[in-house]
Order: C-alpha cells, then structure tokens, then sequence
C-alpha cells in the first residue's frame, strides 16, 4: 500500500460531493476490544478516531474494555459519557489462565479470540442501547485488524464498517522454523476454519465496508462478503507529536541507531545486537520493554556490546519523538510485522528506517526514505543492517537525504487526511439499511 494516494482521496471526496452527501448528521460509535495509547499497536487505533472525531466535534462513542479506563479517564475527563466500558468476568479469567500453557500465535487464535469474541456480545447489545437512546446511525470497528477474524458486530440495525484490517501474513520462509511443528499445525487449522467460522459469526459477510491496508490482506478476508472492500493504509501519524522541530534534543557523540518497541521474540532484536558487533563506533538505544529485555540483556554481554547498549524503557509518545531527534537511523529487525506504525513515526521525526523487507515497513519503506533488508536467513539480515549502519553512520549526505525523504514519506500517511477519508466513508453508507 503507498499511502494515501491522490486516487483514492479523489474517489472518496467525489463520493461523498454535497449532490450525493446525505442530509444526515453523523452520529458514530467506535467499537473496539481495547483502545489505549500505553498499550500502542492496533489499541491505539480506535482511540485515534475517537480522539479525532470528537475534536471535530463529531457525535461519537466508544465501546471498549475497562483494563484501560484509568488512561481513557485521564485522556478524557470531559468525554467519559460517550465511553462505555465492560469488564471482566469469572469466565474471562478462566479463559485466560487456559491459554497461558498454549504458543502465542495458538493462545492467541483460540483462548484469545474467545475473550474477544464474548466481549463482542457484550459490546453489541451496549450499541444497541446507544442506537435507541442516542440515534447512532453508523458503527466502525476498526479491530482486531485481523482480517480472518470473526465478528458478533452484526444485524444492530445501522451500517457497519470494519476496518481497515492488515493481516494474512506467515512469517518468512527462512524463519518458519522459528515456531514449533504444533503452532504451524494449528495456524493452518485454524486459518481452514475461519470461512465456516465467519459464516455463523457474520459481522464480516454482512458488513456494508471492509476497509483493508492492502492486497495481501484482501486475499485473507474470508469468502463470500457482501460490502464493499476498500484499500486504506492501518496506520496513521500525528504529525502534531512526531514531526518535532529544531535540532538535535539528545546529540551523540557516536552515530546512535534506535529500535522502538516491545521486546518479545518475532522483534529479532538480537540480530541487531550481532549487527552491533560489526560496528564498533556505534551505539543502540532501545525504547521499549517486554519479556525477552533479560534475554537479549544478558546476549548484549556475551557480545561484548553492553556498554553501547542503553535500554530506556517505555516512554510517552512526546518524549519518544524528541528522543528520535538524536539517531542516525532507525532499526526494526521484525519479521512479523503486518503493520508497523513506529517506522512511520521515525520518517515524520525526519530519521531513516531500516527494516526486513517484509509485511508492513516493506510497504512504507521504500530507497527515498530508508534501507529495505533481505530476510533470507538470519545471517542475511545482520549483514543487511550492519552494511546500512555502517553506510549511513560514515555518509552524512546520505543520511541528510533519506531523512528530507522519510519526512514526505510519512505526510502521506498523516492522520488528519485519514480521517477525511473515514468520514466520507461514513457519508456514503448514512441511510442505508443494514441486513440483519
């Protein structure tokens, strides 16, 4: 997907020109599994169309889960009547406790998917109470963004729209191996079932639009959907956080790369810290955490590299981007990232990206902006970034020019543009009638 490009923009605003735009107000309600800026992934995304719809003085609501109502109520004082939580039950905690012996992407497909799926119950007869007492006329659920994924949010009686989804992705051929025979075993089982699945669970075959980031995720939805299927990029960038102005806030006296985001397996952090190796005048800033940081902690020290490693931790957004302010380039060895809106965030603060040329920075990431690797084996992606670190670590000019780059880059995904569009995505389905 290349951004928000100038096609789509027009067909949208065409779309909904005043001759067809309905007379209807739009009364909107966001409805979403968890919605949180700490959290950060697909959780941030529902908070940013509400946040934004209601700056735009937009009657919205949000219908999400209580683990983040203390943040919501902090970001939110003034708001918290258009919010509706739900919480935990005794089942929700059983659920939870069986999926913890299971692999992740397994626990995530069955005992998560479960949570996911009761709560959306819940959350369908709260938006039919919103419905009649406050005439919601549209709902967007804009996650999971896993394509496959079932959904309760269906027959409420208004248009839906699902999305945008990015999803249908494995992990490289070289790191298959990388989960166990029983994972890959049950992902395919589970990936065999979602047709039937999603034929009984039908919020996706009924949905009036299905908003995907690009073609492999449109190759993922399941068969036979009945609404319009549209191309929209996952993830935006607040330019009002991430394009900060001035010079350098944190200088280093040595070129300093930065990786941003959690510490769990798929990140492949310790492939950089091998790269790391090889560039002995270099140092990595980590800002993030999650539970392989003792892990790749204790390799940085085997490697000989601790003392050029710091790991910062999470930080806020605000401080995140004036920290970028001081790296040579951003590091994201991920080999499953179906979205990845970090590497969108480093291009608006102006810094180059190197990436695995796979899922989502292989869509962002092009040679204006940034540096595209090879994930062909583990040994082909530490070669990759320690070439690019070196190259961008001794070339100032280079450097200069891939940042001027990633900087235009990143306008084409800019969160205020995206939220045109999804309003004039909302215009074109006010009135109709939704099959229940």
């Amino acid at each position: 997907m290349g951004g928000i490009n100038q096609r789509m923009q027009s067909d949208l605003l065409m779309s909904s020109s005043p001759r067809n735009r309905p007379t209807v107000a739009i009364r909107v309600c966001i409805v979403a599994e968890s919605a949180s800026l700490q959290c950060g992934g697909e959780a941030s995304l529902p908070l940013q169309y509400f946040s934004r719809l209601r700056a735009r003085s937009i009657e919205a609501w949000l219908v999400t889960h209580g683990r983040t109502r203390p943040e919501l109520e902090i970001l939110f004082p003034g708001e918290q009547s258009r919010i509706k939580y739900i919480s935990d039950q005794w089942f929700h905690r059983v659920i939870w406790r069986l999926g913890q012996a299971l692999p992740r992407r397994i626990r995530e497909a069955t005992c998560g998917n479960a949570i996911i799926l009761i709560n959306q119950l819940i959350q369908r007869k709260m938006i039919r109470n919103l419905i009649k007492e406050f005439q919601v006329n549209i709902v967007h659920q804009p996650v999971p963004v896993s394509p496959r994924a079932p959904s309760f949010i269906d027959g409420i009686g208004v248009p839906t729209i699902v999305g945008p989804m990015n999803g249908g992705m494995d992990y490289p051929p070289a790191f298959r191996s990388h989960e166990s025979r029983f994972t890959r075993i049950g992902v395919a089982l589970g990936r065999a079932c979602t047709n039937v699945v999603n034929q009984f669970i039908a919020g996706k075959i009924h949905a009036n639009a299905l908003l995907v980031a690009n073609e492999r995720t449109r190759s993922a939805l399941p068969r036979g959907v009945q609404g319009e299927i549209i191309e929209l990029p996952e993830n935006g960038v607040d330019h009002t956080v991430w394009s900060v102005p001035g010079n350098d806030v944190f200088p280093a006296s040595a070129p300093k790369f930065f990786f941003v985001g959690r510490l769990v397996d798929w990140k492949r952090l310790d492939l950089v810290l091998h790269a790391l190796v090889h560039l002995p005048d270099c140092r990595l800033e980590v800002i993030g955490d999650g539970d392989m940081r003792s892990l790749w902690t204790e390799l940085a020290r085997r490697l000989n590299v601790a003392d050029r490693v710091s790991w910062v931790g999470w930080l806020p957004q605000s401080k995140c981007a004036r920290r970028l302010q001081g790296a040579t380039a951003l590091f994201l060895p991920s080999i499953y990232e179906c979205g990845g809106a970090v590497v969108l965030e480093a291009m608006a603060c102006g810094i180059p990206v190197v990436a695995t040329a796979w899922g989502g920075p292989k869509d962002y990431v092009d040679d204006s902006c940034g540096i595209l690797v090879d994930p062909s084996s583990a040994e082909s992606i530490i070669k990759g970034f320690t070439d690019a670190g070196r190259k961008l670590a001794d070339d100032s000019e280079f450097r200069a020019k891939l940042g001027v780059g990633a900087k235009d880059r990143a306008r084409q995904f800019d969160w205020d543009a995206k939220i045109d569009l999804i309003l004039n995505i909302y215009g074109r389905y006010l009135g109709l009638a939704q099959n229940a």
